[in-house]
């Protein structure tokens, strides 16, 4: 498929999704998602962590952290460098439900956050893939839903949050023995 028509699909599904979302309890569910996908979900959920399990929670909350600060910065930089227009800047069909945290689409930080985040607490936690999943699922498509994000600009931070996650699950133990933290 070439770029052109690739782009242009993209588009397409997009402001398709973006319809579903004129009213009603569509909108008020992934707006909600996406609110909470700005960081208030992953602040509290490390601080469960925490008070529920000690010592390992706040290993684990730092771990978090430490991708989330890895995860901003690496976001940041790709924004700067595309400078891909949002849908809703680039096609005037396409409406934001709610409003942009910044200027550009590519990558969606919610989703790339939300796929980091969840890949490395479940590395600690595996029994919150239950709460983790939907979640991080919601997040991405409330991107598109919410007319922000292409979807190419939620699967690729779905593929750099996973990458994100594993080089910082992989660095995990020799950065605990470092620290003396293993």
């Amino acid at each position: 498929m070439t770029p052109t028509r690739w782009s242009s699909r993209d588009a397409g599904w997009c402001l398709r999704a973006n319809r579903l979302c004129e009213r009603g309890p569509l909108f008020t569910a992934f707006a909600c998602v996406s609110r909470l996908g700005d960081g208030m979900f992953w602040y509290l959920l490390m601080a469960a962590l925490i008070l529920a399990d000690g010592w390992d929670g706040l290993r684990a909350s730092a771990h978090l952290a430490a991708t989330g600060v890895l995860a901003l910065t690496l976001y940041k930089a790709l924004k700067r460098w595309t400078r891909r227009p949002r849908p809703c800047a680039a096609d005037r069909r396409i409406r934001a439900w709610v409003a942009p945290l910044d200027e550009f689409s590519f990558p969606s930080g919610h989703t790339l956050h939300a796929v980091a985040f969840s890949a490395v607490a479940l590395w600690h936690y595996p029994a919150l893939a239950w709460l983790l999943l939907p979640f991080t699922a919601a997040v991405a498509a409330s991107r598109v839903l919410l007319g922000l994000h292409y979807p190419s600009d939620v699967l690729a931070a779905i593929a750099i949050g996973c990458t994100l996650a594993g080089l910082s699950i992989l660095a995990a133990g020799p950065t605990a023995a470092l620290l003396g933290l293993a």
